[in-house]
């Protein structure tokens, strides 16, 4: 892609709003290729220029990727009436085009993925990929091997097909409190909960844990996010460049 404008070259990787960026064009901030930039509206080449702001370099990417931590508390939607969304939690000039692939409830916290790109999204969605999500949940409840067993026959969660085969790793139990891993290859509504459900407990805290070949980086709090490193995107089977 060639000939985009550099003040929205370097919105869209993140050096600040349109007008910020104007205002570091104007104070000889930015430069191309190492000479000073003096208008917004000049044309760079992705492919071939080397942009920077403030002595950062800003490179192009196609689509934009990011891993939040989702808190507790926000809806995994673009916008909401009444609800704070997922996208609130990054600044205006970030969000914006981004949306969030697949939804966790409300309540749940964990690995969300946000992006731009359509079909990386109906990649990991599709129910014909079964993508594995991994989740740690606490359930109000005892759990054990009869328990396991059924999990990795597939469970009747009240649909008119049963759940896929779905794995269940119990860690350890505390004052009827039970904590384990649960593995899904599908998406079906409160699917984790219902399980658990299904054998007799109740989930009191969920976790996503991983999704596809994506895995939360734990050092992110809850609410925090970044961009995902060159690794992932080859794990995900992007380009460098995003595409």
């Amino acid at each position: 892609m060639a000939g985009i404008r550099l003040d929205k070259y370097l919105a869209d990787a993140g050096a600040g709003t349109r007008s910020q960026v104007k205002e570091k064009i104007r104070k000889g901030k930015v430069t191309v290729n190492g000479q000073p930039a003096k208008k917004p509206e000049l044309k760079v080449d992705p492919a071939s220029d080397v942009v920077e702001a403030e002595g950062i370099r800003f490179t192009f990417q196609k689509n934009r990727y990011y891993m939040l931590n989702k808190p507790g508390g926000c809806v995994s939607a673009t916008e909401d009436a009444s609800e704070r969304t997922v996208l609130e939690l990054l600044p205006a000039n970030i969000r914006r085009g981004l949306f969030p692939v697949g939804r966790l409830d409300k309540d749940t916290e964990g690995l969300l993925l946000l992006t731009d790109d359509g079909p990386l999204a109906h990649r990991l969605l599709s129910p014909k990929k079964h993508v594995e999500k991994t989740y740690c949940a606490r359930v109000e409840g005892s759990l054990g091997p009869e328990d396991v067993k059924a999990f990795a026959a597939g469970l009747d969660i009240g649909d008119e097909k049963p759940a896929l085969p779905a794995k269940l790793q119990i860690c350890g139990e505390t004052d009827g409190i039970c904590q384990v891993l649960i593995t899904v290859s599908e998406g079906r509504y409160h699917q984790v909960k219902r399980m658990v459900a299904a054998r007799g407990g109740r989930v009191i805290w969920l976790k996503r844990l991983s999704m596809g070949p994506l895995t939360l980086d734990e050092r992110l709090a809850p609410g925090q996010y970044r961009k995902l490193t060159q690794e992932e995107m080859r794990l995900l089977g992007l380009d460098a460049d995003g595409g």
